[in-house]
């Protein structure tokens, strides 16, 4: 007989048939009443009281039930039991409440994935735990496979845009490949400006073409639901306690190899949820993530800034310089920067297509100018600039034509050689002998107003 026969035949789950049929040697049978049914549970008399603690709060846990029913009314059932029947009666009694599904947002559907299906990432802030080695902060980076609990960690001092996917290709190797989705919240290095319930969420340009270099979906959750990605979570918090906790360390280099010694230990556990051993079930997922491109992505933050009239762009408190031949001033240029290099391109391409203006190492610090020289080809130098100090008498060029010394060049030229000829002084009543006049004076006229 089958197992759908004997089920039929037995009025057993199919289920229980298949468990009784591979126990070895004989087992036996589940307690049925004389007309083939189940015997009562012990959570059915329960069942009631239950109700009651509901409706007197509907978000209850069932751990807390099953602690009450065991201490104050000598419950006898397992906690499993209670947590079985509160699922199915919540939803019951919060209708018999009338409150609405919008009202029961601290609850959520479990769901389970497919090998190789989905990744969740997360940050933690580890604090001041390198304070005494010069980094005022840690973060660590997390990433988790959603089929098996498989985990990965690095820790960072920095959670800007290049780091963040930086540790998403640490994370690709160290699974060996890329899943089909992976689940982030909002921050802002994969959601370019937040919007309201319902709307397409629009996504940074970077974060949409590392997904597609790497052939995964991005999937952003609705705000304030970290219950969407409670197994990354959930492993923020099982590797402070497994690997950082109760140590003194003096690098990341040296948290990132603390746990690197601590994956075997988790991949040897049996997993609470799923019931596996998460090494052997890591397997499966490794065995069904999509490969690895041949070239990695290379992430760049992307800003507009103006060229000054010194042919220098202004970036991240640095300058930069760019060809003058091929820039006009409070042009808009576009840089692509990445950890160890800043590119300038033109918004617009040159006769021969070409957008690229200038490539430099990226600045450390704030304060530097980096400039390359050609860059200035053709701007004027002042060296051919010409100063005198005056001391030495102008003397005019030989074999210039008269007519060209007459001007008003020439004229204050000779006003300033005139100027340094030394005058006699004499008073001016030598002037009023040699002409026989009388000096002239300013004494009052009041005999000839009056």
């Amino acid at each position: 007989m089958s197992l759908s026969e004997i089920s039929r035949e037995t009025g057993l789950d199919r289920k229980t048939v298949r468990k009784y049929l591979s126990a070895p040697g004989p087992a036996t049978p589940p307690r049925r009443s004389t007309n083939g049914r189940s015997l009562a549970r012990v959570i059915d008399e329960f069942a009631p009281l239950i109700d009651s603690m509901l409706r007197a709060e509907i978000l209850m846990k069932a751990a807390v039930i099953h602690e009450r029913l065991a201490r104050e009314y000598g419950f006898t059932g397992n906690y499993q039991r209670v947590k079985l029947y509160v699922q199915k009666a919540r939803p019951r009694v919060a209708e018999e409440l009338g409150i609405t599904p919008r009202e029961l947002a601290g609850m959520h559907r479990r769901f389970e994935v497919i090998p190789g299906a989905q990744a969740q990432v997360d940050w933690g802030d580890e604090g001041k735990i390198l304070a005494h080695m010069g980094i005022p902060k840690v973060y660590s980076f997390h990433m988790v496979l959603s089929y098996s609990r498989d985990p990965f960690c690095c820790f960072t001092s920095s959670q800007d845009l290049q780091t963040f996917f930086d540790c998403h290709r640490r994370a690709f190797a160290h699974f060996g490949g890329a899943p089909m989705t992976i689940v982030y919240d909002r921050t802002k290095t994969v959601v370019r400006r937040h919007v309201a319930p319902g709307e397409a969420v629009p996504l940074h340009p970077e974060a949409a073409g590392f997904a597609g270099h790497y052939d995964f979906d991005i999937d952003v959750l609705a705000a304030y639901r970290p219950t969407g990605k409670g197994r990354v979570e959930r492993q923020v918090l099982i590797v402070r306690d497994h690997v950082l906790s109760g140590r003194a360390f003096s690098s990341t280099d040296e948290m990132d190899a603390a746990f690197t010694a601590w994956v075997p230990h988790r991949r040897a556990q049996i997993h609470k949820t799923h019931r596996e051993v998460i090494g052997e079930r890591a397997a499966r997922d490794h065995a069904a993530l999509r490969p690895l491109p041949p070239t990695p992505y290379l992430v760049a933050e992307r800003h507009l800034r103006p060229v000054g009239k010194d042919c220098l762009v202004a970036f991240g408190g640095n300058l930069y310089s760019v060809p003058a031949r091929k820039v006009r001033p409070r042009q808009l240029i576009e840089i692509r920067a990445t950890k160890s290099q800043v590119m300038l391109y033109s918004t617009a391409p040159d006769t021969s297509g070409e957008t690229l203006l200038a490539m430099h190492p990226r600045a450390v610090g704030r304060g530097a100018r980096v400039v390359e020289e050609k860059h200035w080809d053709g701007l004027p130098t002042g060296k051919g600039r010409r100063t005198t100090t005056g001391d030495i008498p102008l003397q005019p060029r030989q074999g210039r034509p008269r007519s060209e010394e007459s001007g008003p060049l020439q004229a204050l030229l000779n006003r300033a050689a005139a100027s340094r000829i030394e005058v006699g002084r004499r008073p001016l009543s030598v002037y009023d002998e040699l002409t026989g006049t009388r000096p002239f004076t300013t004494r009052s006229q009041s005999k000839d107003t009056s």
